[in-house]
């Protein structure tokens, strides 16, 4: 029977964002509806974030056993059961779901419907034989895998990070279409697991990260026989005995077992009729302000969706805003400057802030760059780890503006200057706290020390320290 519910909140999509804005909402209080069409924990849980890093967890232990030479551990080459990794993948899922499921959400007080949403009004969606009217509508539906149009493609089997981790058979030949950080990291993964690997690239692998740090990856896939292509470009895909085959413009042509598509993301907004409910878009996402509101006040549009940074951590951080904004009416505003990334290859590579070049095209000469190699850290000597790089980029009065790691858990090592940057820090801060001995978060520390080096040690310096020498001891 057709039911028309009036909830305080109406949330569409149960990833990331629209979990956190409706587990906040109904925790605050209100009545909350949640609609979800597929399954809850969106992407990240089922797709993306939590299957990839369980993957590449599985690869490093293989790879492990693999560089024990140096440490007197004799080397093998790992036995892999590519089946049993999978299995692997998916209890780790398991493990997670709980979290995300309709049963835990109903605990809190929400009301979850299964259906696909649609607008039918300004303040009206409809959901199956439900009707909501709701003063604020969040809509947080998420991306999925981007397809370009090589000649082809749509007539072969492909893999995309949709379909990957149901695959429980080791590729032969792996091909994967596109070099930025889930091509990279199942790149690598698949590599260690024992598959041969191709990546290719239309532009240059990591565009957007910091082409330095970069190349610290870049160089580890290749020497650990990946084969890395790039510019590549494919002018036709088709079906061969036992898998693809992918014709390069040189003539060359490459025949593969499986083919992975990880060409980037496209926002999942078809399907909502935004037009009946006023809600501006283009095709890179829901048009939104500085607030996340669309052009319809009574809309908000959080996470992949809105097409600005396709991060699980940058939909909680959208969703935590809607609710301090629409909810606690905070002056909250998005400030994607502080929004970090990292991409889980081996060594990882982390970014937050302006990169040198953008804060060069911003600030001008009063940029400085810090640098300090973990070749110099006492930790990476005794783990072998020593391709590394802290980058730091600082500009007048040393305010740092941006900071690029490049090491084995970059991920974890650039969360203070996340929060240097985030609180608007000097240098002076970083360089000043005391980290334990010996660890890799040291490199931290003495980049940031590194600010002051020339101003220590230089003449003036040392003229007033041999000045102060003289005086009485006190």
């Amino acid at each position: 029977m057709s039911e028309t519910l009036t909830p305080d909140v109406c949330v569409v999509g149960a990833g990331s964002a629209g979990l956190v804005v409706a587990a906040g909402a109904a925790q605050l209080g209100l009545d909350v509806v949640l609609i979800e069409r597929a399954l809850m924990g969106g992407d990240c849980l089922n797709h993306g974030c939590v299957p990839s890093k369980a993957l590449i967890a599985a690869a490093r232990m293989a790879q492990a056993q693999r560089l024990g030479g140096p440490f007197g551990v004799a080397p093998v080459e790992p036995q892999v059961d590519f089946a049993t990794v999978m299995d692997h993948v998916a209890t780790t899922i398991a493990a997670i779901a709980p979290n995300d499921s309709v049963e835990r959400f109903v605990g809190l007080g929400v009301r979850v419907l299964k259906e696909e949403a649609r607008f039918i009004g300004r303040t009206e969606l409809q959901a199956g034989p439900h009707r909501i009217r709701s003063r604020r509508i969040v809509l947080a539906t998420g991306s999925r895998p981007a397809v370009p149009p090589i000649p082809g493609l749509a007539d072969v089997p492909y893999l995309t990070n949709e379909t990957l981790f149901a695959n429980h058979t080791l590729p032969d030949h792996f091909i994967v279409i596109g070099g930025g950080p889930i091509g990279l990291e199942m790149a690598q993964a698949h590599r260690r697991l024992g598959a041969r690997v191709t990546v290719l690239e239309a532009v240059d692998f990591l565009p957007k990260d910091d082409p330095e740090l970069a190349g610290i990856v870049v160089a580890r896939l290749r020497a650990e026989g990946v084969d890395l292509r790039a510019p590549a470009r494919i002018v036709e895909v088709a079906r061969a005995a036992g898998g693809v085959a992918v014709t390069l413009d040189t003539g060359e042509r490459l025949h593969g077992t499986h083919l992975l598509v990880a060409a980037g993301r496209t926002p999942t907004i078809e399907r909502l009729d935004l037009e009946k409910g006023g809600v501006a878009f283009t095709t890179r996402g829901i048009t939104v302000d500085d607030r996340l509101r669309t052009s319809n006040l009574h809309v908000w549009a959080i996470g992949d969706c809105n097409g600005l940074y396709a991060f699980t951590h940058m939909a909680g951080y959208e969703a935590s805003l809607f609710i301090r904004r629409a909810l606690f009416r905070a002056p909250a505003r998005l400030d994607p400057s502080i929004v970090p990334w990292a991409t889980y290859t081996d060594p990882e590579l982390a970014h937050v802030g302006l990169s040198e070049r953008a804060a060069r095209e911003k600030h001008g000469d009063a940029v400085r760059v810090l640098r300090w190699r973990f070749g110099e850290n006492d930790r990476a000597q005794a783990e072998r780890e020593t391709d590394g790089l802290v980058k730091v980029v600082v500009g007048r009065r040393g305010r740092i503006l941006g900071a690029s790691i490049a090491a084995p858990h970059a991920g974890e090592l650039i969360q203070p200057w996340c929060l240097a940057i985030s609180r608007r820090l000097s240098i002076s801060a970083l360089a000043g706290f005391v980290p334990p001995y010996p660890t890799l978060g040291e490199a931290n520390k003495r980049a940031a020390g590194s600010y002051f080096t020339g101003a220590l040690f230089g003449s003036r310096t040392r003229r007033l320290v041999r000045l102060l020498a003289r005086l009485p001891l006190w």
